[in-house]
C-alpha cells in the first residue's frame, strides 16, 4: 500500500473519529451558573461527583501519577501553581517526556505534597489554587477515589475533581482514560483540544491494525517484550502480556493469556515460547548489571534464546514512569511494526514517526533526547 494511502486514510480517521467524539461531547450535560464571582460550571468528575469549578479556572494543581502528564496533553501546562515532589526531584534517568519538555517550569513550583497523590492540605491551602485535579490508576495501590476526592476537598475547601487513569490495554480502561481526559477538558476549557488527543490516538492506532490486518496468522511474528518499567526498573521475565504495540500490529505475543495486568513470568517459560523476536524496554538499564540485556548475554539458558543466537532482540523505550505515557506506547508500536513487517511499514522512519507524535502529545520533539536517557539503547537492535 503507498505512503500517500496511509497518509489519506489516517487524516480521514482523524477527522471522522474527531467528528463523532465531538458530538458526544456535546452531550455531558454540563451546566453554567453565574455567581457572584464570575462564572461557575458544574461538572461531574470520573466518579459520578458533582463539583462546582471556576469556568475556566486561572490556576490548578495536579495530584496522583500522571494527572499533570494528563494537563500537558491538554496543553494547560501554565495554569498549574504546584507540583508533587517528583516533579521537583533531579533524576539520574528521566523517562516522562512531559518532563523533558516542561521540567524546568515544573521544578520552580511550590510543593503540594509528596509523588503518587500523597498530598498535603496545609501546603496546598497556601498555594490556593482554583481547582485540584485527581488521580490513580485502578486496580494499584495508587488508585484514587470518590472518598479520597471527598476529603481533599473538605480538608481544603477546594473544589476536587477526580478520575481513573486508565489505559490502552482494553476497552474498559481506554473509556477511563477517555473520560478522565474529556472531564479535565471540561473543566479547563480545552474541551476541542480533549477530543483532539482522543481522536489522534483512534486513527493512529487504525493505522497500525489497518497496515498489519490482514496478516495471515500463521505468517505472523511471535514475540515477547522483557525488562518492562513497573514502578521500577524491572529483569527479563517482567513482561505485559496485553502489551498494546503487539496487539495493534497483529503480532503474536508468546505471554498472552496471563490477563491484562503486569506480569512476572518463570524464566523456563520464556525458554519454553522461544519467541522469534525479543523486545527489551532499555529502563532495565537501571539495574545493577544492566537488568535484562545482562541476563541475556549472561544466563545460558536465555542465550540459547533463537532469538538471541540470530540476533533478533531490540530496544523499545520505557512506557511505565509515573504511570504510563501513552506518546512512548504509540512511538515503541511504530518501531516494532516497522521490525517486524518492514514492508507495510515502508513509508515510516520510527525515530521520525516519534517525534511527530511527541510534537502532538506534548509540543516538542524530544525522541533524541529521551532515547539518549538510556545510551540510545531504543529503537535499535541490541548487541549481545
Amino acid at each position: 500500500m503507498s505512503k500517500s494511502h496511509y497518509a489519506g486514510s489516517l487524516a480521514a480517521a482523524v477527522l471522522a473519529a474527531l467528528v463523532l467524539a465531538t458530538f458526544t461531547a456535546g452531550c455531558t450535560g454540563t451546566e453554567a451558573a453565574q455567581s457572584g464571582v464570575g462564572e461557575t460550571n458544574t461538572v461531574t468528575d470520573g466518579f459520578g461527583r458533582t463539583v462546582a469549578v471556576p469556568s475556566p479556572p486561572e490556576s490548578v494543581v495536579c495530584s496522583g501519577s500522571g494527572c499533570l502528564r494528563y494537563l500537558v496533553y491538554l496543553q494547560g501546562q501554565d495554569l498549574v501553581v504546584g507540583v508533587d515532589d517528583i516533579e521537583k526531584k533531579d533524576q539520574a534517568i528521566e523517562g516522562r517526556p512531559y518532563a523533558l519538555a516542561y521540567g524546568a517550569q515544573f521544578k520552580g513550583l511550590p510543593l503540594i505534597g509528596e509523588f503518587r497523590g500523597k498530598d498535603d492540605p496545609e501546603k496546598i491551602l497556601g498555594i490556593g489554587p482554583e481547582v485540584i485535579f485527581k488521580t490513580g490508576s485502578s486496580g494499584t495501590a495508587y488508585a484514587t477515589s470518590a472518598a479520597e476526592a471527598d476529603k481533599l476537598q473538605e480538608r481544603t475547601g477546594i473544589p476536587v475533581v477526580a478520575f481513573a487513569y486508565g489505559s490502552l490495554r482494553n476497552d474498559a480502561e481506554k473509556a477511563e482514560m477517555y473520560e478522565g481526559l474529556r472531564v479535565m477538558g471540561r473543566v479547563i476549557g480545552k474541551e476541542e483540544r480533549a477530543e483532539e488527543v482522543i481522536a489522534y490516538i483512534e486513527a493512529t492506532i487504525a493505522d497500525l491494525e489497518t497496515r498489519t490486518g490482514d496478516i495471515p496468522e500463521d505468517e505472523r511474528k511471535t514475540v515477547y517484550v522483557g525488562g518492562v518499567s513497573y514502578a521500577g526498573a524491572h529483569g527479563i521475565i517482567s513482561t505485559e502480556p496485553a502489551y498494546p504495540p503487539f496487539l495493534w500490529v497483529n503480532a503474536e505475543n508468546v505471554a498472552a493469556g496471563l490477563g491484562t495486568a503486569h506480569a512476572d513470568v518463570a524464566k523456563e517459560a520464556l525458554v519454553d515460547w522461544d519467541p522469534e523476536y525479543l523486545f527489551i524496554d532499555v529502563g532495565t538499564t537501571q539495574m545493577d548489571g544492566g537488568g535484562a540485556i545482562g541476563e541475556l548475554k549472561n544466563d545460558p539458558a536465555l542465550q540459547g534464546l533463537t532469538a538471541a543466537k540470530e540476533g533478533r532482540v531490540y530496544g523499545v523505550l520505557p512506557y511505565n514512569f509515573y504511570s504510563t505515557n501513552y506518546e512512548t506506547v504509540l512511538a515503541n508500536a511504530y518501531f516494532i511494526g516497522k521490525t517486524l513487517y518492514p514492508d507495510r511499514f515502508e513509508d515510516i522512519d520510527p525515530k521520525e514517526k516519534a517525534d511527530e507524535i511527541y510534537t502532538f502529545f506534548i509540543g516538542k520533539p524530544v525522541f533524541s533526547e529521551h532515547n539518549s536517557q538510556y545510551r540510545d539503547l531504543g529503537f535499535g537492535k541490541i548487541p549481545l
